[in-house]
């Protein structure tokens, strides 16, 4: 098994060192990752300019790469610059992030956006995260990682992401796993203002996840509010199929 491992926290970041090194226990391992902090990069590639890249060492890895683009740009070039060279990639990680993706912040998140990637690509993908942005415990989501390899391998269509997330706490004291549906992730928003000038303003933006109650634990949100891990079937096709034969009688077209 040959795989591609990216990130959104930049190629330094622990969470990438711990997956690639449970990874290569099982697998060849290739990384392609930022040269520096990509989060909240959604799926954004780059066009502007030319994508860069260095070969780094990275224990574990077979070749590893540190690029100038996003996390989507490691992945797109990533599995192309390998194929060049003989070696098709079978699955596309991504993680482990600091950081949790769930409900509706895998829409921001580079971390699922650069699994996405594998699936445009053509290969299945798993994106890791691990729910705090401190992170410090990464056993249960390199277990869940390396599974999903062995298990998922051959199953999974490449238009599939696995998008994982496991609580920041020891192993023992991760409560299981549910198999979830996305959920809304909302915020206790701030904009704080950090500087203003006659027609110029310069704002931060921030906020805590809300907490909820009375819903199900089948939506990724309240799972691992409880203390699950989360693993979520994800596909990139966005489109509202109920929806198609009633926009016919809008008269948009009239």
């Amino acid at each position: 098994m040959k795989v591609l491992v990216a990130n959104d926290d930049g190629i330094n970041a622990r969470g990438i060192k711990e997956l690639v090194g449970a990874l290569s226990e099982v697998a060849e391992v290739y990384v392609f990752a930022p040269e520096s902090q990509r989060s909240a990069f959604s799926h954004a590639i780059t066009t502007s300019q030319p994508i860069r890249g260095r070969q780094v060492e990275f224990e574990g890895a077979v070749l590893a790469f540190e690029t100038t683009g996003t996390p989507a740009d490691c992945v797109k070039v990533g599995t192309r610059l390998l194929r060049a060279r003989g070696i098709e990639i079978d699955m596309v990680f991504s993680g482990i992030n600091s950081g949790s993706n769930l409900g509706t912040d895998t829409l921001y998140s580079g971390t699922v956006g650069a699994a996405i990637e594998g699936n445009i690509c053509g290969v299945p993908a798993v994106a890791v995260s691990v729910d705090t942005h401190e992170a410090t415990h990464f056993e249960y989501a390199k277990k869940l990682a390396v599974a999903a390899l062995q298990k998922a391998a051959g199953r999974m269509p490449s238009n599939m992401v696995l998008n994982i997330n496991v609580p920041n706490v020891p192993e023992e004291e991760v409560k299981g796993v549910k198999y979830t549906v996305l959920g809304d992730r909302d915020y206790d928003e701030s904009f704080s203002e950090t500087e203003a000038n006659g027609n110029e303003f310069s704002y931060m933006y921030g906020g805590a996840p809300l907490m909820y109650e009375g819903l199900p634990d089948t939506i990724d949100v309240i799972a691992s509010q409880k203390g699950y891990a989360t693993i979520t079937p994800l596909q990139r096709d966005l489109t509202y199929y109920g929806k198609v034969e009633e926009i016919k009688n809008w008269g948009i077209d009239e």
